[in-house]
């Protein structure tokens, strides 16, 4: 009866042997690095602030926006591959 030899080499052999402990201990260390790698792409590249005139450029745009015939969506639906000829009018 050799049962009890081969649960002694299996106890005998170091942790770092077993190749299932670096595997479970992969996923936290790649979480902490990726961690780190994170943090130090925030504190390299911060966010910009909001302009203090954000609500007069937004009306800047909606007047280029509205200066260009944009076509209603109701009325421009479905007419993408349509020859230009048969595009109905647009809405007023």
């Amino acid at each position: 009866m050799n049962a009890t030899n081969t649960n002694d080499v299996a106890r005998s052999e170091a942790w770092w042997r077993f190749p299932l402990l670096w595997m479970v201990l992969a996923g936290p260390a790649v979480v902490v690095v990726a961690s780190f790698v994170t943090l130090w792409l925030a504190l390299r590249s911060p966010d910009p602030v909001v302009a203090e005139d954000y609500y007069r450029q937004g009306i800047e745009i909606n007047k280029t926006l509205a200066d260009k015939k944009l076509m209603p969506a109701l009325s421009g639906r479905n007419h993408a591959a349509t020859p230009a000829d048969d595009v109905p009018a647009p809405r007023r």
